[in-house]
């Protein structure tokens, strides 16, 4: 995919889409790093109508057409439910523009591929935390979206990254990256890898109740971070998720073990002082709070009584990544710096021993909470 799409192939994909008014501008937007983002500005009759418009990265998502399926089908799902409910579909979901063919996608002249959204005013991203209050209501906005969902057939989405949430694949591909260890870096990192490989145990922990039918299949957002929820700027409420790209069929406790990976660490994921990470209980108990609350009954029991190991897993799975991509030499996951995906490895394996440490904690909040 080239770095930058020149204004031609810009013009060439806006003009491919049925939008309102004359498009006017195109401008960089965001700080996300899969796909290129613009707001792209119309005018019609002296106002602006604003959209978002993606090239899609199918470097990562190889196959574009079945992702925007997914993604056209789970939002026009969510658009009938919310309009059920009484809310506002064109506010409270993403919601697709077609071409003028009437697809929900639009391949240019080069072969790139490329999307528009509505555009959601009034809101806001918030990068991180700033109070529990936030993480609380990040919660009720991921346990909104699972609640949404719990009828929608799983079954029936693409898997837009295959295994992507599949622990013992990610841990067969560890094992690999060290048996391969092409830069010859696994001899200094021995203490990091004996720490995942002692852990092997529990990588099946989830997948093995799903394969035994215990555990249901569910539509599952896969990229739980705050930053992909939009907050009403007057309200101060989460309002939107958004970045559906890695919707698929999954497990709820994928969704909560993200966000408390990232959400409810004492850190920064790259953090070089690993004094400084652990798990902060406030924070995990505000998230499990609300995500109690906006899934609304739909979890299963046995689903709720495993969010605690949904925390530890995720975080587990994220970090021998991490170390794994340090091993074959820094290939899938940016780094700004020498040494940061290992890092990054440590500050995960350090907040999976933290959670070890305070596991009874974890299990007594989800029970008095549930």
């Amino acid at each position: 995919m080239p770095q930058i799409p020149s204004p031609e192939i810009i013009d060439e994909a806006v003009n491919a889409f049925c939008l309102k008014g004359a498009p006017k501008n195109t401008l960089p937007y965001g700080n996300g790093h899969i796909n290129d983002t613009f707001l792209l500005i119309c005018e019609e009759g002296g106002k602006e109508k604003k959209y978002i418009l993606q090239r899609m990265n199918t470097s990562i998502f190889k196959n574009p057409c079945a992702l925007m399926e997914n993604v056209a089908n789970v939002t026009t799902y969510l658009r009938k439910v919310i309009s059920e409910k009484g809310g506002n579909p064109d506010r409270e979901t993403l919601n697709v523009v077609k071409t003028k063919s009437g697809e929900n996608y639009y391949e240019d002249s080069l072969h790139n591929f490329w999307r528009v959204f509505l555009f959601i005013d009034d809101t806001v991203c918030l990068e991180k935390a700033e109070s529990g209050q936030d993480l609380y209501d990040s919660g009720v906005a991921f346990g909104g979206f699972q609640q949404m969902l719990a009828d929608y057939p799983a079954d029936t989405l693409h898997e837009t990254i295959p295994l992507f949430h599949h622990t013992p694949s990610r841990f067969r591909d560890f094992k690999q990256a060290v048996a391969d260890d092409p830069l010859g870096r696994a001899h200094q990192v021995q203490a990091e890898i004996d720490f995942a490989l002692a852990r092997e145990a529990d990588t099946r922990a989830l997948t093995d109740l799903l394969e035994k039918g215990e555990l249901p299949l569910r539509v599952t957002h896969n990229d739980t971070k705050l930053n992909n929820i939009l907050f009403d700027v007057k309200t101060k409420k989460a309002l939107c998720i958004i970045d559906l790209d890695t919707v698929m069929p999954g497990l709820s406790l994928y969704d909560f073990g993200d966000t408390i990976r990232f959400g409810a660490s004492t850190g920064a994921e790259d953090e070089r002082d690993l004094s400084k990470i652990g798990l902060d209980l406030s924070l995990y108990e505000a998230f499990t709070d609300g995500f109690l609350k906006g899934c609304a009954g739909s979890l299963t029991p046995q689903e709720t009584a495993l969010l605690p190991m949904g925390a530890k897993l995720m975080t587990y799975e994220c970090g021998i990544r991490f170390l794994a991509d340090y091993l074959v030499g820094d290939v899938y996951f940016k780094i700004h710096r020498e040494g940061q995906n290992l890092d990054r490895a440590r500050t995960q394996f350090k907040l999976v021993a933290d959670m070890e440490k305070k596991w009874r904690e974890m299990t007594d909040i989800v029970s008095r909470l549930s």
